[in-house]
């Protein structure tokens, strides 16, 4: 919960640019009797009377329909009291008047995801972060982490678990982001609100270890993931957990527990192409290909597979079919270098000189562009953007 400090004190600041506007046709009478109720709207909120200060902003609507001030203190008002419908409605009027206020969308999309309006709270969510919100540090954090659940409950897994990755960043200690990066990392389209009682122990304990990994506590993550294996040692997702652990530290005893996920979750994509990247790494092509091949058939456009696929056929000579595979995997996922570092080698071998040169610059132009606020742009593996960010 945003409390009243922080949508008053920092939501408020600097929402108004260039002066307070009651509306462009008000009299002066008019905007005399707005500024006294808006006025004494804000001594009755300061003074903890939510209910007056509610009151005065509605009358100052109802004199003036497009005032800014009185919509935004009133949806303000309207959320800290846990009216979120309703600020809802007061905020969609106050954004269609300011579409340029960050903070306006900021607060609109936390009352929808009250509301339970997710797919237009994480829209408009995403919108306040475009804008920006300026050193309100705690209001970007409130987004992040609302942008990340919802992320991860429309099933954008490695997008949330980039969002919370920036959170850890700035405060690495914070038992919130447990959960969150329990149901990301196990890949679960749940809200942390939403976790049935008796799958919470097995979320937390997921969250807690991925977030020490994270956090380079590899001695606290390896009792964490050892804890969560012998407890749950059939449960979805906590083998490939461990075995994208285990490549971090210990590769070679990764394999047997993809080879794990892969009988409890025979349709994981990401546990295919995480052990057949290993495979690649052993020089076993065969099958690694096979198992690449796996995946692009339960998910034709994921990039890294058809990466693999493109990597194992060269190794194996298959020039013709290896470029192929990586031609498609740079239209799939263009912003990946290590698909254009392949490209570009490949290219190169077979004389084509000039798509060797356009590869290079577009590597060059990757470098020169790459987001400081994607994680996985330009990464170098395929875990870096295709699985949880476990590592």
């Amino acid at each position: 919960m945003i409390r009243k400090v922080l949508l008053i004190a920092a939501l408020g600041a600097g929402v108004f640019p260039g002066g307070l506007i009651a509306g462009q046709g008000s009299s002066a009478a008019s905007r005399q009797g707005i500024d006294q109720l808006i006025q004494a709207g804000e001594k009755a909120r300061d003074s903890n009377q939510d209910d007056e200060a509610i009151r005065l902003f509605r009358r100052a609507l109802s004199i003036q329909p497009e005032s800014e001030e009185a919509l935004w203190y009133l949806g303000s008002m309207l959320y800290e009291t846990d009216q979120y419908a309703q600020s809802r409605d007061a905020l969609r009027q106050f954004v269609t008047i300011r579409s340029d206020a960050g903070p306006g969308w900021a607060l609109l999309g936390l009352a929808e995801f009250h509301t339970r309006e997710y797919p237009r709270a994480l829209d408009h969510l995403q919108r306040a972060m475009a804008q920006g919100m300026g050193d309100r540090k705690e209001l970007m954090r409130s987004i992040f982490y609302h942008v990340a659940v919802l992320l991860t409950r429309f099933e954008h897994y490695d997008d949330s678990m980039d969002m919370l990755l920036k959170m850890l960043a700035s405060d690495s200690q914070d038992p919130s982001l447990s959960e969150p990066a329990g149901l990301a990392g196990l890949r679960l389209p749940l809200l942390p609100a939403e976790i049935p009682l008796e799958r919470r122990e097995l979320v937390e304990l997921a969250g807690r270890a991925v977030l020490a990994m994270q956090t380079q506590r590899y001695e606290e993550a390896d009792s964490e993931f050892k804890r969560l294996v012998s407890n749950y040692p059939n449960e979805p997702g906590v083998h490939f957990l461990y075995g994208a652990y285990l490549t971090e530290l210990h590769p070679e005893q990764a394999v047997p527990e993809f080879e794990r996920e892969l009988e409890i979750s025979p349709s994981h994509v990401l546990a295919r192409i995480r052990l057949a990247e290993q495979l690649i790494a052993d020089r076993n092509f065969d099958r690694a290909l096979a198992l690449v091949r796996q995946a692009i058939q339960l998910e034709p456009k994921r990039a890294s597979a058809h990466m693999l696929a493109g990597e194992s056929l060269l190794a194996m000579s298959n020039a013709g079919d290896g470029i192929k595979e990586l031609e498609t995997a740079r239209e799939d996922d263009p912003s990946v270098n290590r698909i254009h570092w392949d490209l570009l080698r490949a290219y190169a071998a077979a004389g084509r000189k000039d798509d060797a040169d356009r590869e290079k610059q577009e590597i060059e132009r990757l470098y020169h562009s790459k987001s400081p606020g994607r994680t996985g742009e330009g990464a170098d593996t395929p875990r870096d953007r295709d699985a949880p960010k476990d590592r």
